[in-house]
């Protein structure tokens, strides 16, 4: 393999580290091109006299000040630092990179993606958003430009690993049309851990704080996702993106709660057979899958050992206490700029409650109510969808 020139996107947050460690063990395979942090410019830094990149982002002017300052005590003077959303989308679309890691949380990662997309790159998709706003037109200008798009999420990237062999090592998941091609395949099972309030009741749940929401009880992750996983949201915005991601309808999916997150996911087939996908939680597995595909490399990861999982249990999700879930579900039935709007309003609400200005219940109310304020919108170009994305956030800052 000749070395890769990589660009990570959200270098300082937990796929962006996670990634970097996987390249620190294969240096002769990779190379770092780029990095991008919002905020933690301390980290950045650290992580430029590390890897040494051509480039670094930061996210303003002040930002690209403090950097520069930074680097020059370390007298590192040739890593360029750019900063703003022109620069990240300038990145992941450099002439000189081959896989780009797409891992910045939320919306704010859309257009770069996109630009990713339309270069043609490898592009590892830690980002859900990008589908859940804009999935036609993102599926549609990785087709139209050969770009290769494999999945990272855990779930996404068993349910590939989990697909016919023979597709799965001669097509990006970007290829895959479960709906319309026959491969055999009777249902995708999306395991989701049930976060950690699964077993809380009601009235449990309207006292939830953000210290609670964001201890994951297998997973390391960001606040935003955290939150996300506890209010079973982010096992809703990944139904959407599975739904892009393999070209399938909403039943062809179904989700799983599974507490131990051992099984990633599952793909059901025609013939009674139910093919998993298993190993420890740790991001660094989809990581090195997709930074190698279709080969297999060192991920770091220590080997699952089962005689300590001993059993696994499963679940129907509980939609009366996690609505979340079924918002999702019906935000993609409905098309259009639905998705966009759900995802734009869950973000203004889970940042509230980390703010401590509304209740862990009132996440999906307000989900709720902008979807239902807004109603059908189209999403027929990126202009549309970033328009509906704000009007969503002000609809849900109102409920706030």
């Amino acid at each position: 393999m000749a070395v890769q020139q990589l660009t990570i996107l959200g270098a300082t947050g937990s796929i962006g580290l996670s990634t970097l460690d996987v390249v620190s063990r294969h240096p002769d395979q990779f190379q770092v091109f780029a990095l991008s942090a919002h905020t933690n410019v301390d980290k950045l830094a650290e992580l430029c006299g590390q890897f040494q990149p051509k480039v670094a982002v930061v996210a303003d002017v002040d930002g690209q000040k403090r950097l520069l300052s930074i680097l020059a005590e370390q007298n590192i003077s040739d890593i360029e630092v750019l900063y703003g959303h022109d620069a990240l989308c300038a990145i992941a679309s450099h002439s000189d990179v081959d896989i780009v890691m797409a891992a910045i949380v939320g919306a704010a990662g859309l257009l770069p993606n996109l630009a990713a997309a339309n270069a043609g790159k490898r592009v590892l998709l830690a980002n859900k958003e990008s589908l859940v706003m804009s999935g036609e037109l993102f599926m549609a200008a990785v087709k139209e430009s050969g770009s290769v798009l494999l999945p990272i999420d855990s779930e996404h990237n068993a349910i590939f690993q989990c697909l016919p062999h023979s597709l799965n090592s001669a097509k990006a998941a970007a290829d895959i049309q479960l709906s319309s091609n026959h491969l055999g395949i009777h249902q995708i099972l999306l395991t989701a851990s049930g976060g950690p309030f699964r077993k809380f009741s009601y009235s449990q749940l309207e006292k939830v704080t953000p210290a609670q929401a964001v201890a994951h009880p297998n997973w390391s992750m960001g606040q935003k996702i955290s939150v996300d996983s506890a209010t079973l949201m982010n096992k809703g915005l990944e139904f959407i993106e599975a739904c892009w991601l393999f070209g399938c309808k909403a039943d062809d999916i179904q989700v799983v709660v599974h507490p131990e997150s051992v099984i990633h996911s599952m793909v059901s087939y025609t013939d009674g057979s139910v093919i998993a996908q298993l190993g420890n939680p740790d991001m660094r597995t989809p990581i090195a899958y997709g930074m190698a595909w279709p080969e297999r490399i060192d991920s770091g990861v220590k080997p699952l050992n089962l005689f300590e999982v001993a059993q696994l249990n499963f679940e129907a999700p509980d939609l009366e206490r996690f609505p979340c879930l079924a918002l999702a579900k019906q935000a993609f039935v409905a098309g259009g700029a639905a998705p966009a709007i759900l995802n734009a309003a869950n973000e203004v609400a889970v940042d509230a409650f980390l703010n401590e200005r509304i209740a862990f219940t009132d996440i999906p109310k307000i989900v709720d109510g902008t979807l239902q304020k807004l109603g059908s919108q189209r999403a027929d170009g990126i202009d549309a969808v970033l328009s509906a994305d704000q009007s969503a956030r002000k609809i849900a800052q109102s409920f706030i």
